[in-house]
């Protein structure tokens, strides 16, 4: 029988992908109007930059173990416990500028003034474009009270809560939250699936695990033999990794739950 429901945040219950794509296309704007660049390529320049950079930093294999990627590297302020983190937060403002000026010499505009200025208006443009997926609620409304909820996701405390600030309507659906960041490992590794059994005080085969991820979400469900769901709203190839259940919208969560109660 199951008895609680885990979710990932970004790009399962918030529209995290459209929310960085909202914000590159405000901030590219300002350079359209500037300078008569085209905002698209300026975008694709700046996020190739930014990859680049991430990866050159020894920050890099402790982003990649917690699950931050390089364009919450590009408006998080890392005010998180820890020697990682200070780490990070020392490196993020210059990352930040020479991602964008990079970005801009790379569309022949040398300005590294306008390229502080963009990676300064990136953020602010991040936090005002929040979006949620119109079904989160109609489906976190169906579960509450039926089962616990508890939200599992990889990152920065400090940024994962700023995104919960943003949208304040999530966080009362849960009973417990977990980030990757505070417990030290993030998905796929095993222990922070049983860390979240051992608060919720269930059994594996009592929990079920929803996410967008196969890489994360899925490969650690499976690793400690909970039921996944993968929101697979795209159409993606599967993997190596193989899901329990695949479903292309949320709203198809509460009958195949309802489905592995009576089975």
């Amino acid at each position: 029988m199951i008895k609680a429901i885990l979710f990932d945040l970004d790009d399962t219950l918030l529209w995290d992908e459209k929310s960085v794509k909202e914000a590159f296309k405000a901030t590219c704007e300002l350079a359209k109007a500037k300078y008569a660049i085209n905002p698209e390529m300026l975008e694709e320049r700046v996020r190739e930059n930014a990859r680049k950079l991430y990866a050159s930093y020894e920050t890099y294999p402790f982003t990649q173990m917690i699950g931050i990627n390089p364009f919450e590297g590009l408006w998080g302020n890392f005010f998180d416990e820890g020697e990682d983190f200070r780490k990070m937060k020392k490196v993020v403002p210059t990352y930040r500028k020479e991602a964008w000026t990079k970005g801009l010499s790379d569309v022949g505009v040398n300005d590294s003034e306008f390229g502080n200025e963009l990676a300064e208006t990136f953020p602010i443009e991040r936090k005002r474009n929040a979006y949620i997926y119109k079904e989160t609620f109609t489906v976190l409304e169906q579960l509450k009270g039926k089962y616990q909820l508890l939200l599992l996701t990889n990152g920065s405390p400090a940024l994962q809560h700023t995104k919960l600030n943003i949208t304040p309507e999530l966080k009362p659906y849960f009973d417990h939250v977990v980030i990757s960041g505070g417990f030290g490992k993030g998905k796929p590794d095993p222990a922070i699936f049983e860390h979240a059994l051992e608060l919720l005080s269930v059994k594996r085969d009592e929990a079920v695990m929803v996410g967008d991820n196969l890489m994360t979400d899925i490969l650690g469900a499976s690793r400690v033999g909970i039921t996944s769901i993968w929101v697979n709203r795209h159409d993606k190839a599967k993997s190596e990794v193989i899901p329990t259940y695949e479903i292309a919208h949320l709203n198809e969560l509460l009958p195949i739950v309802e489905e592995i109660d009576r089975s």
